[in-house]
């Protein structure tokens, strides 16, 4: 069974850091891409970085320059590294993982506030 989790988040001020963890356990299924998503309340998930089976990253507009994504191919993990966070990056942060078949996590919080 494929299991996806996703550890890391919390509340910090505008302009502080947070790193998202992800860890696929694939069941023994190749994972091809991994990415991060995000849905602020009362908004539509959005794609906040991408890595694809090549390890391609990218990223949305909105965090260019401020978030880095890193992948351990080996581990099946993926990383987000959030910086000079943002109150409009806000909201529930998940991990999606291409297995053939897209797999999501439960998802995380992410606050940035005063």
């Amino acid at each position: 069974q494929v299991h996806v989790v996703e550890s890391g988040g919390g509340s910090v001020q505008p302009g502080g850091s947070l790193r998202l963890s992800c860890v696929v356990s694939s069941a023994g299924f190749p994972v091809y891409g991994m990415g991060w998503y995000r849905q602020a309340p009362g908004q539509q998930r959005e794609q906040v970085a991408w890595s694809t089976a090549g390890n391609t990253i990218t990223y949305a507009d909105s965090v260019k320059g401020r978030f880095a994504l890193s992948r351990d191919m080996d581990k099946n993990t993926l990383y987000l590294q959030m910086n000079n966070l943002k109150p409009e990056d806000t909201g529930v942060y998940y991990c999606k993982a291409d297995l053939g078949i897209y797999h999501w996590g439960q998802g995380i919080q992410v606050t940035v506030s005063p």
